[in-house]
């Protein structure tokens, strides 16, 4: 027996929520889910429950542009509070270890160096890493420890916005895979005060900002919702855009790669097509030819 088609309306597009504290990632994309009656949705990059700022979730088409927003820079504003290192890096956990010693702020100054560039970090213990197929956090909280391997990460600027004896607050721009937590960590235990997050503000994710943001109630407020509809193509527009024809775009969703002609057509990388406005595949440049990857069911 055949299944029965779901009734809902179909909704493609992103949602950049300002999640709250106190809400978990998957939480708030059950909520909006709810709010649009959606069939499917994700989202770029998960923020821990004590954090707040910007969420990107991505409805219907847009999901399959969620790894191109995730891989995105990245921007933060996080407090750490000196003097007690706990097992999960922020207020959340237990403390593990303490200390009297307070830093200044020119001592810390004069080791953000060493977390700015390409660096390698070691995640926190309680972090979405796998292991052998199960979550770090999953093993930390059985009680077992682990060892994890320090990765590559880039960070592009990290500075202090505010400072006193007991916590600084810290603006931090990333690429992909950097933990706050772990910058905490590692800054305490070089100054021997140890320190842990005790706030965490993302600011951006991609080519989503701030300003682009609509927190739960203002979406769930009479009309709102649609203002906060963004585009599928929203997600792709950190990519550069190839514009096609109708036959084109049809042979491109059929699967089909397609000559680019025309000064202006990419030499090589990750592009995406468009036609009457709406996106059609993307795929990679390949000597001349776009190769699409995926494609999207969208009208155009």
């Amino acid at each position: 027996m055949s299944q029965k088609k779901s009734n809902r309306p179909v909704v493609d597009g992103w949602v950049v929520l300002d999640k709250p504290v106190g809400l978990t990632s998957t939480q708030a994309v059950s909520r909006l889910k709810r709010i649009y009656n959606a069939q499917k949705a994700g989202h770029a990059g998960t923020l821990d429950p004590l954090a707040s700022g910007i969420l990107p979730v991505a409805f219907g088409e847009a999901t399959k542009t969620v790894p191109f927003v995730q891989d995105g820079e990245k921007a933060y504003r996080f407090t750490v509070r000196w003097g007690a290192e706990t097992n999960t890096d922020d207020s959340d956990g237990e403390i593990a270890r303490t200390s009297e010693t307070r830093p200044e702020r020119a001592g810390i100054e004069r080791l953000l160096p060493q977390f700015i560039g390409d660096i390698l970090q070691t995640p926190p213990q309680f972090s979405a890493i796998k292991i052998a197929g199960e979550r770090a956090y999953d093993l930390a909280r059985e009680g077992t420890q682990v060892e994890l391997k320090a990765r590559a990460v880039t960070i592009h600027s990290l500075t202090i916005e505010a400072c006193s004896p007991e916590e600084t607050v810290f603006f931090m721009e990333c690429g992909k895979g950097a933990y706050v937590r772990a910058i905490a960590r590692d800054l305490g235990r070089l100054m021997g005060c140890f320190g842990h997050v005790t706030a965490l503000r993302r600011t951006r994710v991609g080519p989503f900002l701030e300003e682009d943001s609509f927190t739960l109630d203002e979406i769930e407020a009479q009309g709102m919702a649609a203002d906060a509809l963004l585009s599928v193509e929203a997600g792709l527009s950190e990519l550069p855009c190839v514009v096609v024809d109708r036959d084109t775009a049809a042979r491109l969703r059929r699967g089909g790669s397609v000559v680019l002609r025309g000064r202006d057509a990419p030499p090589g990388g990750v592009v995406y097509a468009a036609c009457g406005g709406a996106p059609v595949a993307f795929g990679e440049v390949v000597e001349g030819a776009l190769v699409p990857s995926r494609v999207f069911n969208l009208p155009f």
